[in-house]
């Protein structure tokens, strides 16, 4: 927007640089500089939403709640592992002091056959005839040094300090290192872990004495389990099943991305089919060969409503077209003899008669219209109740009056029905009036009404010209006549559309039966309704 202040009549614009809003002050002989405001708005720009794609969505839920089961399978095996491990090296702790309470229970040296009557004898003896594991340590300790007989030490039977291991050599020698034995034997519980330089090692040991030396030497019985074989061969267990979930977890979401993306390929086609449609183009259409799941069926419900909006707009433009033609009509008869219009009083009332006669088409144009509107709304007819004998009576004493025929009444129907009786008598007035129209005075026209297999019948009957079979659908549409007829006698071609919008509206039809030549039949179907058969 440019703002100017006010110039006189006399202001002359002097030539300064071409500036066009610099003006002369007429008074004080200096120029006046009227800057420019130059409002503008920016454009309101679309609201710009982050999508994400379903694809996306449906992948990331999947791969979710995948990674969640795999966690929790991850979880639940090494859960497992440990524990089954702990329980053997439990029962394998158990295993070893079992077998030494019976020994001792015994308390007989097997190769003399004599009984024990030391304990360091009873512990070496024991431990020469137990054969570990690799991951096992037998050893025993006394509270006073004890030496086997003929003197001297060796690995299984003592070393003259109170100590007795394991005959093999064990990972680690645990009964030499005063520090971890003292932990062992200085702990007051039956069993514990120690940590090694090989790991940890699971540990129980049992208070030995003789039967017969309540209070002589004693001593202790140990079995030490180095447990970092079978954490290892966990861990290398859990490592496997780790790297198979992950590599279950990428081909569960490369396969969720690629079902996804068929699964939804008809949504994005119909995404991009209504974001092309527009009201000149709704001749696109999705593909939807080959699917069988819920989106291909909506995408098939959205081909099928493309149809009917493509017929819809169709007839749409075609009645509009139709509609302005057939008003165009009469308005430029009514315009031309206004135009053309003299004094002569005759004249005039001439005119003012063919115009009167113009506008009262064109005002049945518009009623016969609106009508065929008001067709389409549910609640264009109001069914009752009658008898179809007191309606076809009535019928027959009104259509008598459109002209000089020879009216015959055929048959009469003799039922009750569930109808709209002004509807049904409006749709047999137009038949009867568009038979008089195609016939001339003195011509045959029956009338009747009858129930034949669950659908009550109404028909008029002529002997006029006939409407060849060609023609038999088109006689029905807004706007259309039969062929050969002057237009001068045609209506404006809404009769027989509104009789058929009628006869929709009771969920029935009409029916034509015509032969060039041998007159027209048409007969109005009006089947029972669904609280009627069950009354039946």
């Amino acid at each position: 927007m440019t703002t100017e202040g006010p110039r006189g009549p006399d202001d002359t614009t002097q030539d300064l640089g071409a500036h066009p809003d610099v003006v002369p002050d007429r008074g004080s002989g200096h120029t006046l500089l009227y800057p420019t405001v130059v409002m503008r708005e920016p454009m309101p720009e679309p609201p710009q939403r982050r999508r994400v794609s379903a694809r996306l969505v449906i992948t990331a839920w999947v791969a979710s709640l995948m990674g969640l089961v795999l966690v929790l399978v991850n979880l639940i095996t090494w859960s497992a592992l440990t524990a089954r491990d702990d329980e053997q090296i439990d029962q394998a702790l158990s295993q070893e002091i079992g077998e030494f309470q019976e020994f001792a229970a015994v308390g007989v040296d097997p190769g003399t056959g004599e009984p024990f009557t030391d304990v360091g004898e009873l512990i070496r003896v024991h431990l020469e005839q137990q054969y570990p594991a690799d991951h096992e340590i037998l050893f025993g300790r006394v509270d006073e040094p004890s030496a086997p007989p003929g003197g001297g030490s060796a690995p299984g039977s003592g070393d003259g300090s109170g100590r007795f291991r394991q005959g093999s050599e064990p990972r680690l020698d645990l009964s030499a290192d005063p520090e971890a034995t003292g932990q062992i034997l200085g702990s007051p519980d039956a069993r514990g872990t120690l940590d090694t330089e090989e790991g940890p090692v699971r540990w129980e040991k049992i208070r030995v004495r003789l039967p017969d030396e309540q209070n002589g030497s004693a001593g202790w019985f140990v079995i030490g389990y180095f447990t970092a074989g079978d954490s290892e061969a966990v861990a290398s267990t859990m490592l496997t099943v780790m790297l198979v979930s992950l590599l279950g977890l990428a081909c569960a979401a490369t396969a969720a991305w690629w079902v996804a993306g068929r699964i939804l390929l008809p949504a994005l086609q119909v995404r991009r089919t209504a974001a092309q449609i527009t009201e000149e183009d709704l001749t696109r259409r999705i593909d939807v060969s080959g699917g069988r799941d819920d989106i291909a069926a909506l995408a098939e419900q959205f081909n099928s409503m493309l149809d009917r909006l493509e017929g819809a707009f169709t007839e749409q433009r075609r009645f509009v077209d139709d509609a302005g033609h057939e008003l165009r009509t009469p308005i430029t008869i009514v315009r031309g003899h206004l135009e053309l219009m003299g004094e002569d009083p005759d004249e005039r009332r001439e005119v003012v008669r063919l115009v009167t006669d113009e506008l009262d088409r064109m005002g049945r144009i518009v009623e016969d219209l609106l009508l065929l509107a008001k067709a389409q709304q549910p609640h264009f007819v109001h069914p009752s109740t009658v008898s179809l004998a007191e309606l076809t009576s009535d019928i027959d004493a009104k259509v008598r009056g459109l002209g000089e025929r020879d009216w015959r009444l055929e048959a009469i129907g003799d039922a009750s029905w569930n109808l709209d009786p002004q509807r049904i008598t409006q749709a047999m007035v137009q038949l009867a009036a568009n038979a008089v129209h195609h016939t001339r005075p003195g011509s045959t026209i029956r009338i009747g009404s009858a129930v034949h297999q669950g659908d009550a019948l109404f028909w008029i009957t002529d002997d006029g010209p006939g409407i060849p079979p060609a023609e038999h659908g088109r006689v029905f549409q807004r706007f259309s006549r039969a062929n050969g007829t002057p237009r001068a006698e045609r209506g404006a071609g809404l009769g027989l559309a509104i009789v058929r919008a009628i006869a929709e509206a009771h969920h029935g039809r009409v029916d034509l039966r015509s032969t060039p030549g041998a007159g027209s039949t048409f007969t109005l179907v009006v089947p029972r309704t669904p609280s009627e058969k069950e009354d039946v």
